[in-house]
């Protein structure tokens, strides 16, 4: 999720100062997505650049609150009439992490797996107690985030699951098995070969 439709989101329950549309915002989330202030007010600098949201007059205390526009609103609208694709998402640093291990010599990556296992787990431990804290029991939407952390994590512990069980099948490719990136590179590992 941006931040930019987020705030659009909170600014459609009515106008708020950038102070309120943090809290709501962390409220909203679960306390799982932490913002700065300066975050909040670079995007509504950006959305009133946009004309998705408009300044309202400062109050006695010089804050300023903020309301969606008409355009605004239908951003927000098709924001959520379009599905979250695969490509969207940000690249997922954990795969990215473990293919680099694979390759680079002297990286156990059975150890790579199991303390990133280690971590999730403790991780969705803390997202199943959070979500049973009896604090919040009628609160739908926090719930729902919640919900969705603990079934990412559970995804992820069950991915590597699988690659470990990938390791123990095939093991880490060898140094012949690696794809040199550039000709340079092939000479150089040709004359390293032909020196051994």
């Amino acid at each position: 999720m941006s931040i930019r439709h987020g705030l659009l989101a909170l600014l459609e329950r009515g106008p708020m100062y950038g102070y309120q549309l943090r809290v709501t915002f962390e409220e909203s989330t679960g306390g799982t997505w932490p913002l700065n202030i300066g975050q909040v007010y670079t995007t509504l600098s950006r959305l009133e650049r946009d004309k998705l949201v408009c300044p309202l007059a400062e109050s006695g205390t010089g804050q300023r609150p903020y309301e969606i526009t008409d355009a605004g609103r239908a951003e927000l609208a098709l924001w959520f009439a379009t599905p979250i694709s695969h490509g969207d998402r940000p690249r997922d640093e954990l795969a990215i992490k473990l293919a680099l291990a694979l390759t680079t010599p002297g990286v156990d990556v059975g150890a790579v797996v199991q303390t990133q296992r280690t971590a999730t787990v403790r991780t969705m431990q803390e997202y199943t107690r959070l979500k049973h804290r009896t604090d919040r029991p009628a609160d739908l939407s926090w719930r729902l985030v919640v919900d969705a952390m603990v079934f990412q994590a559970e995804a992820e512990v069950r991915w590597l699951d699988h690659c470990e069980v990938s390791l123990l099948r095939y093991g880490p490719p060898s140094v012949s098995e690696k794809t040199p990136v550039s000709e340079q590179e092939a000479g150089d590992e040709a004359e390293r070969e032909a020196a051994r």
